[in-house]
């Protein structure tokens, strides 16, 4: 499979995958707790009770061995039945004609100021002043409830992209978490889509979108990530814009700190004090959680992403900049690398 992205495509991705996630969605979708958060604890005090009957010596190291190896090979199989093989497929670029496999530092500039000034435009619009942080009047079941409407009008423009039977829901896990910095995921057992009911709401949008993406078949990081930009920005309601706009800027703008330190903090002078007000926020929360084994969830979660083709691991988040470059090329209909956004947008 890992080697036959097409075969994936065709037959899985495109084949009976989609049937599948209808499946399990229709059927758990409407029950308003995580069917999946309740079946991975059922595991893990299954796990607990064969140690500590490998300790009480009830059973010998070797049958201990011999469930542990039986239980995982199931939970591996259905892992990858069920939704992994996604991870196999064909890659987005290719699907939306991208080109664009490289970029300088005046495209990540264009685009971050781009993403900077649709940011700032929509929290001075819902705030009405620039200086206030965005605060969302929805309760988080209302956000779930709304996040398939940018779906509606993206799937019209890429009927790929379609989503249909929604399955968005808290997760109960979201303590634990917070403590390894999650702020959402999908259980490939079940196909629901979970959000960390303790992270900034004004994030919330924007996780809730990516979700949705894993949930139409899209694994790799970067494509969830642009995934949920498009559907966040595409929605109607201008909480769920710019939830998006401001995920997508950071990641441009804090790639620019991994390239340029100087032009990184000419850049972040241009973020209105609102929207710097909305980062403190998310920060201090994430100081609130930190603790000495977050550094070691995220390196078994690098490691992870590598063995299933994300050759950038964990970074594999940050690659999206490169999908939203050739997105905005794209648009603009620049043939060159340089692109020019504000030009053609204006």
């Amino acid at each position: 499979m890992a080697h036959s992205p097409l075969f994936v495509e065709k037959y899985y991705a495109n084949g009976i995958y989609p049937y599948i996630a209808k499946f399990w969605r229709t059927i758990l979708g409407w029950i308003p707790f995580s069917v999946g958060d309740i079946l991975l604890f059922i595991l893990v005090l299954l796990f607990i009770k064969t140690l500590f009957n490998l300790i009480k010596k009830r059973v010998t190291i070797k049958q201990t061995c011999i469930n542990i190896t039986a239980c995982a090979s199931v939970l591996l199989f259905f892992f990858y039945f069920n939704w992994g093989f996604n991870y196999f497929r064909q890659p987005l670029s290719k699907k939306l004609q991208f080109t664009i496999d490289t970029y300088s530092d005046k495209d990540l500039e264009t685009l971050s100021l781009h993403l900077i000034n649709k940011t700032n435009s929509l929290q001075a619009d819902l705030m009405g002043i620039d200086s206030l942080k965005v605060l969302i009047p929805y309760t988080r079941t209302e956000l779930y409830k709304m996040g398939p409407k940018g779906y509606d009008k993206l799937g019209d423009m890429y009927p790929f992209l379609k989503y249909q039977t929604p399955a968005i829901k808290s997760s109960l896990m979201s303590t634990f978490q917070s403590y390894i910095g999650v702020g959402g995921y999908l259980n490939p057992l079940t196909g629901e889509a979970h959000v960390n009911a303790n992270g900034l709401k004004t994030n919330a949008p924007s996780t809730i979108s990516h979700e949705m993406a894993h949930q139409i078949g899209y694994a790799a990081e970067n494509e969830a990530e642009f995934i949920g930009f498009l559907a966040s920005t595409q929605h109607p309601d201008s909480f769920f814009k710019y939830s998006g706009y401001k995920n997508a800027m950071l990641h441009s703008v804090f790639e620019m700190r991994r390239r340029d330190s100087v032009l990184f903090k000419k850049l972040f002078t241009h973020i209105n004090k609102g929207v710097k007000k909305d980062l403190k926020a998310n920060y201090d929360l994430q100081l609130r959680y930190k603790n000495p084994f977050e550094p070691y969830v995220k390196k078994g979660y690098n490691l992870f992403l590598k063995s299933n083709k994300q050759k950038h691991g964990i970074h594999s988040y940050n690659r999206m900049v490169l999908l939203l470059i050739n997105y905005y090329a794209q648009k603009t209909g620049e043939s060159t690398k340089e692109i020019i956004i504000e030009k053609k947008e204006s």
